[in-house]
């Protein structure tokens, strides 16, 4: 089978952000997508899908984009990569919840190629709960290894590592949330192995909607109250700092003179900073705390 061409992955992407966008829709029951296609004036552009009007996500975004043209030599350096110009592809998604109990999630499916042949797929799939409950973060861990398991069984134990160790806030000692998987510069050395990565990407992007979907159904009938909504702002605070201060793709997107709306898209809607905040002895925020750690196997832990 020949590898397909940096062109049709970009289609092939574009499709599943369709997909994604359409069963989102589907789960909320309310809320719609508006479009907003951009051009990138070095070359490329995308298709950023802002979630509004939602039932039951808030602020939502799903973007799509297709850029191209002259490495800049900030990210050469820090990629170790000889000059050469560059084309990147993606599908990357946020989704803030109006509910405390349902929680943020975050997914990236992208492919890098250069004009002298370098070229890797990366991407992954996260759970930031406002509230840690074992039981959730069992299922989401086991539908992630189920996925992973099907194309390599080393994936899952290699990936969530890697997660753990890339969204974590280190001037807070914290996980950004439960974790999930997180990999990059994967290339395979003959086409079947290319073919076989582009199909993991392709499934990560199909599990998404089906395990927020669950938690949409699922967690948005528990009740809550202003102490929850209080929380989740101080939550969303802390999805800001990694965001802007510790994530990868956010300086990958400025440092390639991306569309700063489309990079910054992720941002929640309403955040707060409580200076020496503790929360209560025994309470359910103090537990979510007390979890934000690494190397936590969720997969049998006591729910």
């Amino acid at each position: 089978m020949a590898r397909k061409t940096k062109e049709e992955i970009a289609l092939i992407y574009q499709q599943m952000q369709d997909h994604i966008c359409a069963k989102l829709e589907e789960y909320d029951g309310q809320g719609h997508f508006l479009e907003d296609k951009w051009d990138r004036a070095q070359g490329g552009g995308g298709r950023t899908r802002i979630f509004q009007n939602g039932q039951i996500i808030e602020k939502g975004g799903v973007a799509f984009s297709a850029v191209h043209g002259p490495t800049p030599e900030k990210i050469l350096a820090k990629l170790g990569l000889e000059k050469a110009d560059f084309f990147a592809t993606g599908v990357s998604i946020v989704l803030h919840p109006f509910s405390p109990m349902v929680p943020i999630i975050h997914m990236n499916i992208r492919y890098f190629e250069m004009d002298n042949g370098v070229h890797w797929f990366g991407g992954g799939i996260d759970l930031t709960p406002h509230y840690i409950v074992p039981e959730d973060a069992q299922y989401f861990h086991q539908e992630v290894k189920k996925t992973c398991d099907a194309f390599d069984q080393t994936y899952y134990p290699k990936f969530k590592t890697w997660a753990d160790d890339y969204f974590y806030l280190k001037h807070r000692n914290e996980t950004r949330g439960i974790g999930g998987i997180f990999y990059d510069r994967l290339s395979g050395k003959s086409d079947d192995e290319f073919e076989q990565i582009l199909q993991f990407s392709l499934a990560l992007g199909r599990l998404f909607p089906e395990v927020y979907g669950h938690f949409m159904k699922k967690n948005s009938r528990i009740s809550f109250g202003e102490n929850e909504k209080r929380w989740q702002s101080l939550r969303r605070g802390r999805y800001v700092e990694f965001n802007l201060v510790w994530d990868a793709g956010t300086k990958f997107g400025l440092d390639t003179n991306g569309r700063t709306e489309s990079i910054l898209m992720s941002m929640p809607p309403q955040a707060e900073w409580t200076y020496m905040h503790e929360p209560t002895v025994g309470s359910q925020e103090e537990f979510t705390l007390k979890h934000l750690k690494k190397d936590i196997d969720w997969l049998n832990f006591p729910t």
